[in-house]
Protein backbone atom coordinates (compact mmCIF):
# COMPACT_ATOMS: atom_id res chain seq x y z
CA UNK A 1 0.00 0.00 0.00
CA UNK A 2 0.77 3.55 -0.51
CA UNK A 3 1.82 5.24 2.98
CA UNK A 4 1.65 9.27 2.57
CA UNK A 5 3.10 11.60 6.12
CA UNK A 6 2.25 15.20 5.61
CA UNK A 7 5.03 17.62 7.46
CA UNK A 8 5.47 21.25 7.82
CA UNK A 9 2.27 22.41 9.66
CA UNK A 10 2.62 25.09 12.84
CA UNK A 11 1.83 28.71 13.57
CA UNK A 12 1.94 31.05 11.51
CA UNK A 13 0.92 35.08 11.76
CA UNK A 14 -1.05 36.07 8.83
CA UNK A 15 0.32 36.78 5.61
CA UNK A 16 3.20 34.93 6.99
CA UNK A 17 4.57 31.86 5.28
CA UNK A 18 4.57 28.22 5.12
CA UNK A 19 5.71 25.36 3.13
CA UNK A 20 4.29 21.89 3.69
CA UNK A 21 5.47 18.54 2.28
CA UNK A 22 4.20 15.22 1.54
CA UNK A 23 6.35 12.22 1.35
CA UNK A 24 5.08 8.78 -0.18
CA UNK A 25 6.52 5.87 0.99
CA UNK A 26 5.42 2.86 -2.16
CA UNK A 27 6.89 0.28 -4.07
CA UNK A 28 7.33 1.86 -7.23
CA UNK A 29 4.79 4.90 -6.93
CA UNK A 30 3.32 6.73 -9.93
CA UNK A 31 0.12 8.32 -8.75
CA UNK A 32 -1.77 10.33 -11.89
CA UNK A 33 -2.29 13.03 -9.62
CA UNK A 34 -1.60 14.20 -5.78
CA UNK A 35 -3.51 16.47 -4.43
CA UNK A 36 -4.20 18.74 -0.87
CA UNK A 37 -7.49 19.37 0.81
CA UNK A 38 -8.20 20.70 4.28
CA UNK A 39 -10.25 19.93 7.06
CA UNK A 40 -11.54 22.37 10.03
CA UNK A 41 -13.45 20.71 12.60
CA UNK A 42 -17.68 20.98 12.29
CA UNK A 43 -17.23 21.54 8.61
CA UNK A 44 -16.99 19.79 5.32
CA UNK A 45 -13.40 19.04 4.33
CA UNK A 46 -12.38 21.00 1.00
CA UNK A 47 -10.17 20.84 -2.40
CA UNK A 48 -7.15 23.23 -1.96
CA UNK A 49 -4.95 22.18 -4.58
CA UNK A 50 -3.86 19.25 -7.56
CA UNK A 51 -1.28 18.12 -9.67
CA UNK A 52 -0.84 15.70 -12.54
CA UNK A 53 2.50 13.44 -11.10
CA UNK A 54 3.90 13.24 -14.87
CA UNK A 55 3.23 16.42 -16.63
CA UNK A 56 3.01 18.86 -13.76
CA UNK A 57 -0.70 20.18 -14.57
CA UNK A 58 -1.93 22.46 -11.51
CA UNK A 59 -5.62 22.65 -10.44
CA UNK A 60 -6.22 25.54 -7.30
CA UNK A 61 -9.42 26.15 -5.42
CA UNK A 62 -10.58 29.57 -5.96
CA UNK A 63 -9.90 30.44 -2.11
CA UNK A 64 -6.28 29.66 -2.37
CA UNK A 65 -5.62 30.32 -5.76
CA UNK A 66 -2.66 33.40 -6.33
CA UNK A 67 -1.51 32.54 -2.38
CA UNK A 68 -0.58 28.96 -2.72
CA UNK A 69 1.67 26.80 -5.50
CA UNK A 70 1.52 23.60 -5.73
CA UNK A 71 4.70 21.27 -6.86
CA UNK A 72 6.41 17.90 -6.87
CA UNK A 73 9.98 16.46 -6.69
CA UNK A 74 8.96 12.74 -8.74
CA UNK A 75 12.51 11.45 -7.91
CA UNK A 76 11.63 12.28 -4.18
CA UNK A 77 8.20 11.01 -4.35
CA UNK A 78 7.75 14.24 -2.64
CA UNK A 79 5.09 16.74 -2.99
CA UNK A 80 4.92 20.73 -1.59
CA UNK A 81 2.39 22.91 -0.70
CA UNK A 82 4.34 26.45 -0.93
CA UNK A 83 1.45 28.51 1.29
CA UNK A 84 2.23 32.80 1.25
CA UNK A 85 -0.22 35.15 2.57
CA UNK A 86 -1.80 33.06 5.38
CA UNK A 87 -5.05 34.36 6.56
CA UNK A 88 -6.63 32.82 9.47
CA UNK A 89 -9.54 31.23 7.19
CA UNK A 90 -6.73 29.19 6.21
CA UNK A 91 -6.42 27.52 9.61
CA UNK A 92 -6.75 23.88 9.17
CA UNK A 93 -5.32 20.14 8.97
CA UNK A 94 -3.92 20.02 5.53
CA UNK A 95 -3.93 16.49 3.75
CA UNK A 96 -2.31 14.97 1.04
CA UNK A 97 -3.61 12.34 -0.95
CA UNK A 98 -2.96 10.40 -4.29
CA UNK A 99 -5.05 9.43 -6.66
CA UNK A 100 -5.10 7.39 -10.21
CA UNK A 101 -8.03 8.93 -11.86
CA UNK A 102 -8.00 12.75 -13.79
CA UNK A 103 -11.74 13.38 -13.43
CA UNK A 104 -13.45 15.13 -10.42
CA UNK A 105 -10.09 16.25 -8.89
CA UNK A 106 -12.05 18.85 -6.42
CA UNK A 107 -13.29 15.80 -4.91
CA UNK A 108 -12.33 13.17 -1.83
CA UNK A 109 -12.95 10.25 -3.95
CA UNK A 110 -10.96 10.36 -6.92
CA UNK A 111 -7.82 9.85 -4.21
CA UNK A 112 -7.42 6.29 -3.11
CA UNK A 113 -4.89 6.97 -0.09
CA UNK A 114 -4.34 9.69 2.23
CA UNK A 115 -2.18 11.29 4.88
CA UNK A 116 -2.51 11.67 8.38
CA UNK A 117 -2.54 15.52 7.58
CA UNK A 118 -0.54 18.51 9.27
CA UNK A 119 -1.90 21.70 11.45
CA UNK A 120 -1.78 25.13 10.56
CA UNK A 121 -2.54 27.45 12.25
CA UNK A 122 -2.78 31.07 11.47
CA UNK A 123 -2.99 33.75 13.88
CA UNK A 124 -4.52 37.65 13.30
Amino acid sequence: QVQLVESGGGLVQAGGSLRLSCAASARSFSPYVMGWFRHTPGKQREFVAAISWRGGFTLYADSVKGRFTISRDNAKNTMYLQMSSLKPEDTAVYYCASGSTAADLQEGHAYDYWGQGTRVTVSD
